[in-house]
């Protein structure tokens, strides 16, 4: 018999904290100054984007859903991506998202 491998990835699921305000480049200032984090959210999906009205021009009628689902679970964590405003010059950024389980701001 073959050995049964079990994987525990639940050291993986760790907290993001950050701080409400940090002391970062403004590229808009072009020096460092005091920003306020915020996390960003989702806008409502337009319909009239191209992909979207291929999709209803796809699905509607007879016929199936276009692309079958992909097997297995789904990503453990999801992207976090957080908006930078300036206090000096109010400009309003986002940097790159980050992969975390779980997201807190810490004071």
């Amino acid at each position: 018999m073959g050995k049964v491998l079990i994987v525990d990835r639940s050291w993986n699921r760790t907290t993001m904290k950050k701080p409400r305000k940090i002391k970062d480049y403004c590229p808009s200032c072009d020096t460092h100054t005091q920003m306020e984090i915020s996390k960003g959210k989702n806008r409502p999906p337009s319909e009239l984007r191209k992909g979207q009205r291929r999709f209803r021009r796809v699905t509607s009628g007879y016929g199936g859903f276009p692309w079958s689902k992909p097997s297995g679970p789904g990503k453990p964590v999801k992207r976090v991506y957080l908006k930078y405003t300036c206090t000096e010059c109010g400009k309003t950024w986002q940097k790159k998202g980050k992969r975390a389980a779980r997201f807190e701001f810490v004071e």
